[in-house]
């Protein structure tokens, strides 16, 4: 099953950033995080991460469920947003 935004930020939700990758370990661990958030993040690369974002954009993590991300994607594709793309070639 793949990690989520959500369950990365509730293992995270007391770090103060910036953070290295062995102070996002340590309160993953404190914070009872699953084991594919703990393996999620002991394969981000070891740097120092200013923010939240930074982190889930390492992870590789699904921002959404699957069925409200398929919900989401038609209003979305309505708005172009990239001037010259073809509908289907725009990243949403």
């Amino acid at each position: 099953m793949p990690v989520t935004h959500a369950a990365v930020r509730a293992a995270l939700a007391d770090v103060d950033y910036p953070a290295s990758k062995d102070d996002l370990l340590a309160a993953a661990r404190r914070n009872n995080a699953d084991g594919d958030v703990e393996r999620a993040l002991r394969a981000v690369p070891p740097e120092e991460y200013r923010n939240l974002g930074e982190v889930l954009r390492s992870t590789g993590t699904d921002d959404e469920a699957p069925e409200l991300s398929a919900r989401l994607r038609a209003p979305r594709r309505r708005e172009h947003t990239h001037p010259g793309l073809a509908e289907r070639e725009k990243d949403v």
